[in-house]
């Protein structure tokens, strides 16, 4: 009876120690072994790996890209304009070892790092360049956040956006204003343009009639056609060009030849005699 109970405990004591010796290691994961306290060098791999009892601590690290939401920050641009700006970082752990001996808690101290990093940004900036180039501002970014973290932590940013900017109301309604006033610009300019160019294919088209007399009364008939088909009750007749130039060409040849010119003499009662 005694020795069922010792090979027992011998077993249950085995398989114990068979436990606590095999650790599982994810395919996304790398385990970092402590062994008294000291990091071993060699890097845990994917898959069971042994480690020494009581001696040894693994500490899995997982490799996969996380995506770490930046709070909404306030700050203020270049030119004075006060804003919140909310943004979202990708980063994932390249050296697993560096990740856990060189800073505690490296995903809040790349929260950190982020959040200081916008404001800095954004204070660099103007508010053209953040709402028109918003991928120098987020090349900017990863450069800023990248450069205390992949070196001294083992974490690589591996991108950086910029996901809203909130602007304060009174600043939307100047943006409005601006933008309207542009698009009324513009109009008047294409406006003035088409009134250029149809005054320069006007005056071709005069020249061109000028030269050829007979394309005006052409061009009578047409404008007498086109108002007729719209079968109005009144009929305008434009009076010819050419009588009046006609007149004016003889107009003044009777009081050359020293005749007198037909006065018409206003009517007036005979006067009765002897009153």
């Amino acid at each position: 009876m005694n020795a069922w109970i010792i090979a027992g405990a011998v077993t249950g004591a085995a398989l114990l120690l068979l436990v606590s010796t095999v650790r599982l290691v994810q395919q996304y994961e790398r385990g970092i072994v402590f062994r008294f306290g000291r990091v071993v060098p060699r890097v845990r791999e994917p898959g069971l790996r042994l480690i020494i009892p009581l001696a040894d601590r693994m500490v899995k690290v997982t490799m996969q890209t996380v995506v770490m939401p930046v709070p909404a920050q306030g700050a203020i641009t270049r030119d004075n304009v006060t804003l919140t700006v909310d943004a979202v970082v990708y980063y994932r752990v390249v050296d697993p070892i560096r990740a856990l001996v060189n800073v505690r808690d490296y995903p809040r101290a790349v929260l950190q790092v982020a959040q200081t990093a916008l404001r800095s940004v954004i204070g660099r900036a103007d508010l053209d360049i953040l709402l028109s180039d918003r991928e120098r501002i987020n090349s900017e970014l990863k450069s800023v956040i990248d450069a205390p973290t992949e070196k001294p932590w083992g974490v690589l940013i591996e991108r950086v956006e910029v996901k809203d900017v909130a602007l304060p109301d009174s600043m939307k309604r100047c943006m409005s204003r601006q933008a309207e006033a542009e698009r009324e610009r513009r109009a008047r300019i294409i406006a003035a343009d088409g009134e250029y160019q149809a005054s320069r294919r006007l005056a071709d088209a005069a020249r061109a009639m000028a030269g050829t007399p007979g394309a005006l009364q052409l061009r009578l008939l047409q404008t007498v056609v086109d108002v007729a088909a719209e079968k109005n009750s009144t009929l305008v007749m434009p009076f010819p060009v050419e009588l009046l130039r006609y007149f004016d060409r003889t107009g003044g040849k009777p009081e050359a030849d020293g005749a007198v010119p037909a006065t018409i003499l206003p009517h007036r009662r005979p006067e009765p005699v002897g009153g």
